[in-house]
């Protein structure tokens, strides 16, 4: 009996483990376009989520579990600046983080 439930303990650490190894996380440039679609993102507002699943989706995701606003600075080595240039609104640009899930 202790190896029947050794060997369901070890299916169920495996496919929680494969379920989260199976997620990632993109960074993309929030781009005012006018349709408002960026602010629900970066603001991580209920009106980004279809937007957020349907980027996911177009990469083979089936689910974008979060997305939210990404300080520059969050982004190691991606996003250079001058040392004395201060990052405000649009002056180091915006990113959106959305991270999909299969």
């Amino acid at each position: 009996m202790r190896s029947f439930s050794a060997l369901i303990a070890s299916a169920l650490l495996l496919t929680a483990s494969s379920a989260f190894a199976d997620s990632r996380v993109f960074i993309i440039a929030n781009q005012a376009d006018g349709y408002g679609i960026d602010q629900c993102l970066a603001r991580g507002d209920k009106c980004g989520a279809h937007a957020a699943r349907a980027y996911c989706q177009s990469r083979d995701f089936a689910q974008a579990t979060n997305f939210r606003r990404v300080d520059p600075d969050e982004i190691t080595g991606a996003v250079p600046h001058a040392a004395n240039e201060k990052c405000g609104g649009n002056a180091c640009g915006e990113y959106v983080a959305i991270t999909c899930q299969r």
